[in-house]
């Protein structure tokens, strides 16, 4: 029987750097199932975008979402792309994050960028963060902070974010220096280089970590993502939403 393709779902970017990304994330993934056919889609500003590329398919796909949490464009723009493709079957999976691989790669870019060492002594980082009016995304993010906190054996995260929600990434710098932690690092919770994630580097005081991209553990996440997907009936008609 043929699998579900999986259709991994990025925002898009003006920075042409979120696309090569998007790419040799999608070649990892690849390589971890060679016979699983593996598509990209963007909601907007990049192409192929997700109505073109769920245009070309038939038969089955899982829609997995580049994204970190739960929001608007997991909630409504999948589920209304999917509908708008009624000679598919389709389900939308869980957005990437929260989850302990996520965790993984934040501290794995950490340590790239300088954590631990003499020379960029931290006591606190920033997770920055692209933000949402939803209030679900927030508390994903809270979640991936709680987590990265275990991760860094205690080390204090606050979440901050680049639009649509507060603190700001500067503004968590100061309330930080505030509480004595003068030279917080900033954890990139971004899946693709961009407009945001350059501004939350440019806040850092101290280090700044680089964006998640095509971190090994991302690929591995992505097929978990779509396991937990395909797991569930595929329907036409509604497509299933996972929360985890």
């Amino acid at each position: 029987m043929q699998q579900p393709t999986l259709v991994a779902v990025a925002h898009g970017s003006r920075d042409p750097r979120a696309l090569h990304t998007a790419l040799a994330l999608l070649e990892q993934v690849r390589e971890l199932r060679p016979r699983l056919d593996v598509r990209l889609g963007h909601i907007e500003l990049n192409r192929p975008l997700l109505g073109d590329t769920l245009h070309e398919l038939d038969g089955e796909a899982v829609l997995v979402p580049l994204l970190l949490g739960r929001g608007h464009h997991v909630k409504r723009d999948l589920p209304a792309a999917a509908a708008a493709a009624p000679h598919l079957r389709v389900a939308v999976a869980a957005p990437l994050g929260p989850h302990p691989l996520l965790v993984e790669a934040l501290y794995e870019r950490l340590l790239e960028a300088g954590w631990g060492s003499a020379h960029h002594a931290s006591t606190a980082v920033v997770l920055a963060a692209a933000g949402s009016r939803d209030p679900e995304s927030a508390a994903d993010t809270r979640h991936t902070a709680a987590l990265l906190t275990e991760r860094l054996g205690g080390v204090p995260v606050v979440p901050a974010y680049a639009s649509a929600a507060s603190p700001t990434v500067p503004e968590a710098v100061r309330a930080l220096a505030a509480r004595g932690h003068h030279r917080p690092a900033v954890a990139s919770y971004f899946a693709a280089p961009g407009r945001f994630a350059t501004q939350a580097a440019a806040a850092a005081p101290a280090l700044a970590a680089a964006p998640l991209g095509d971190h090994p553990a991302l690929a591995r996440l992505l097929l978990h993502r779509y396991d937990r997907a395909r797991a569930l009936p595929l329907s036409a008609e509604r497509p299933e939403l996972l929360s985890a």
